[in-house]
Formats: C-alpha cells, structure tokens, sequence
C-alpha cells in the first residue's frame, strides 16, 4: 500500500528546489526544513538583514515529521498526578506550561505575520476517555489547569455525547485557553512559502556529518556538494544523529495514522453536525483522534520505538489497527472509507525535556519534541537563532534550564527496554487504542 500523508496530499506544494551541489558558503545554516528550521530561518532573517541563510532538507521541505503530526497546538499538558497543584511536581509543570503557552502563541503570530491558510481552530480540545477509570483525580486536575492559566471543563455522558457526536467516549476534560487545532502540512507549508529572500533552501540534500574547517567556521559534508558557514543550526529532532550529534539523549518514535473520506452531510447530522474536534488520551499509547473541519476523521493509534522504518506491508498491519479503532468511535466507517494512510517520527526523551544546546563553538541543535512539535518546535526556532545570535530573555533562560533529556542506556539496552516499555504502555492504554 501507499504511504501517503492525508494532510500533505491536501496541500499545495511548492516547485523542487535544486540540490546543493559543489561548495558553497554562508554565513549561517540550518539542518531541517521542518517548522523549527523553517521559524529558525525566519527569525535569523530578522536579526540579521544582510547575512546569507541557507537551509537543506535530507527530502522536500515541509513534507517531513512536521507536517505528519496530527496538528495539536499544546499550551496545556494533560498534568500527571505528580503535577497536580500543591503537589511536588508541580512547579516543574507551571514553568513547562508558561513555556508552552509561550509557544502557542508564538504559532498564533506566525500565522497571523505571515497570513497562513492552516484551519487554525482556537477552541481547545479534550482529554477523553472510554473507561472513566482513566480519567483520575478530576478536581485536582481541573484546579491544576486554571491555576495556570487554562480552561478546563469535565464533562460525561450525554453532556461529552452531544460535543463529539459519538458515545465511545465516557468522560473527559476540555481544555482551552491556548490550545488549539490545525492542519499542520498548511502551516509548515505556510512557512516555507513565506521565507525571507537572503533565505536559499536546497532540498533532496543529505547531510552526512559536521566538520570544522578554516578560521572556524562549520564544513557540513553532503553526498554531491559541501557548504561552509559561521554558524550552524540543527534542528533534526528525531533525526539529529544523522549530523553526528549522537549523545542528545533523545530517541525516535514511529507512529502511523490514517484519515478518512469526508464523512456524509447524512452521517453529519446524525452526529449531531457538531463543531470539528481533537481527543487526546491520557495514556501514552491511547489513540489521538481528530474530526476535521472538512469532516474527515483522523486516528493515530500506534507508537513504536523501532531502529527501522515500517515497510508497506507492515503499514499495511497498521492500517487494520486504524480500523479497529475507527470502528469503535464510528462503527460505519470501514477500511474502504480510508483515503490516506502514513507513517511520521517524534522524538522523545526519558524524561519528556528537550535537548536544547550550544554543541561546540558555531553549533547548536535542538530535538525532542515529546509530542508538541507544532507548538514547541515554532518557538525553538526563534530561540535557537536567539542562543546562536548571543542575545538572551527569560523565556530563553528557561527553556536552557529544562532542558535536560535525561540518560539514555547504550544499545542494545535501550532497544529492550523501550520496547518493553511500550508493551507495558500498550496494555495500559488498550481500553483507549
């Protein structure tokens, strides 16, 4: 089968850019052309006017992770029970949300800015569950998103019925206030259309590794060319080992999600023609479900930790899963009603922070998203070009000061125990795939 992004087949793509070959030279560069890159380059652009910036992308630009997730826009976290108020988590959780919210609205001024066509829909989301018992301390819960700055609201039964139009989901809290929908292959799209002219970008240009080169500057070495630069941006996420930067203690996750045909105007009415919605579990491995604007239903119900991409046949394994679930939210819909079927990467860390580091002189990276790459990712993009341009602000402060992955065991320890890790989480979490 075809592995085929339903929001990037939905999106209008831009002409090929060539691919970087011979030498060339700049004054800054940035690995990835995924939002962080693409943000990265438009705030360099702004702190410097007369530099030249280039960015190269192992494929097309703007068809990567970032525009395979499923265009969740986290300013609120659904907050563990170590988290809640009063509790000794709990300042960890107010400063990652004050950084989250800060995110959130930095996406807002980049559609607003450059005037992107992304479905943004401003209206929170919920926090569902199927089984009640996996939706625990609601007050708490509740009381620990308004105190930082959230709305948030409980609903069960035929209250939730009548908001999502189906009954799988028993209870759940909506959470709004800085969270919000989109399309996430129009925004990073949106982006890359909007790039500044001292902006060149190369696609189709794999990186094989960092060098250093004469009065310091940066050799990043390509399959068919080479560019030198002053200063140099890697913004991989999940794929920052391949610029040789192997000890970010981040690692990849593979997920696969499915979208539907537009559901009918039958079928919408019966639903109750409810306003469009986004569903996190709150459990790690339960499914991310989406009714879009144009009717359509998105499912992502698979994570794996796998040190290989998933062939077509396994995508294909996948895709029943999808099937599955679907049926349990919308039993009419059936493997047929599937239009596009797709893998995408996440990077995660042991401890949910990110890495976020000057690497050596003229080098900086960031990756591990954990989940919140539109939101995050955007505001790492201005942040990194901040750190790399040696300018400072509190947020940035605080983003430094989390930003500790954790350790990682050296494989093969690190494959066994993630992948039992996630057959645990996979058990947890099977009332809710």
């Amino acid at each position: 089968m075809k592995n085929e992004c339903g929001w990037i087949a939905q999106t209008e793509s831009t002409p090929v850019r060539d691919r970087l070959s011979g030498l060339q030279k700049a004054d800054w560069l940035i690995i990835g052309a995924g939002i962080t890159g693409l943000c990265a380059a438009h705030s360099l652009a702004e702190m410097h006017p007369q530099a030249r910036i280039v960015i190269v992308d192992r494929q097309r630009a703007a068809q990567g992770a970032s525009a395979r997730n499923s265009g969740f826009v986290v300013a609120h976290e659904h907050p563990t029970t170590d988290e809640l108020l009063s509790h000794q988590g709990f300042a960890g959780y107010e400063v990652d949300t004050s950084i989250s919210r800060a995110a959130s609205i930095e996406v807002r001024q980049r559609i607003a800015r450059h005037g992107i066509d992304c479905d943004f829909r401003d209206a929170g989301y919920f926090f569902a569950v199927s089984d009640p018992a996996k939706l625990t301390h609601v007050e708490a819960k509740l009381q620990t998103l308004q105190a930082v700055g959230a709305s948030a609201q409980f609903l069960q039964g035929e209250q939730l019925q009548q908001k999502l139009g189906i009954d799988h989901y028993q209870a759940a809290i909506w959470c709004g206030n800085g969270n919000a929908l989109l399309q996430p292959a129009k925004y990073v799209q949106g982006l890359l259309d909007a790039l500044p002219a001292n902006v060149t970008l190369y696609e189709n240009t794999d990186i094989t590794g960092l060098e250093r080169a004469a009065q310091g500057r940066v050799r990043a070495r390509g399959i068919e060319g080479l560019i030198e630069a002053a200063q140099v941006l890697v913004c991989l996420n999940a794929f920052i080992p391949r610029s040789g930067i192997a000890d970010s203690g981040t690692f990849a996750m593979e997920l696969s999600a499915s979208l539907t045909r537009p559901l009918t105007e039958q079928e919408f009415q019966a639903m109750g023609s409810v306003e469009p919605w986004g569903v996190l579990s709150t459990r790690p491995l339960g499914a991310t479900v989406r009714l879009t604007p144009d009717r359509r239903v998105m499912i992502r119900n698979t994570a794996e930790y796998r040190s290989r991409d998933l062939s077509n046949s396994d995508l294909q394994v996948r895709r029943k899963h999808h099937v599955l679930g679907l049926q349990r939210r919308f039993p009419w819909l059936t493997e047929q009603d599937i239009r596009y079927t797709w893998t995408g990467h996440l990077s995660a860390s042991r401890s949910g922070q990110p890495f976020f580091a000057k690497v050596e002189e003229g080098v900086f990276a960031v990756a591990g998203c954990n989940g919140s790459g539109v939101a995050r990712g955007t505001l790492w993009g201005r942040l990194l070009a901040e750190l790399a341009s040696g300018a400072d602000s509190p947020l940035l402060a605080s983003v430094m000061h989390r930003a500790e992955p954790g350790w990682l065991p050296p494989k093969p320890f690190l494959d066994i125990g993630a992948m039992l890790r996630m057959r645990v989480e996979a058990v947890r979490a099977r009332t809710e795939i």
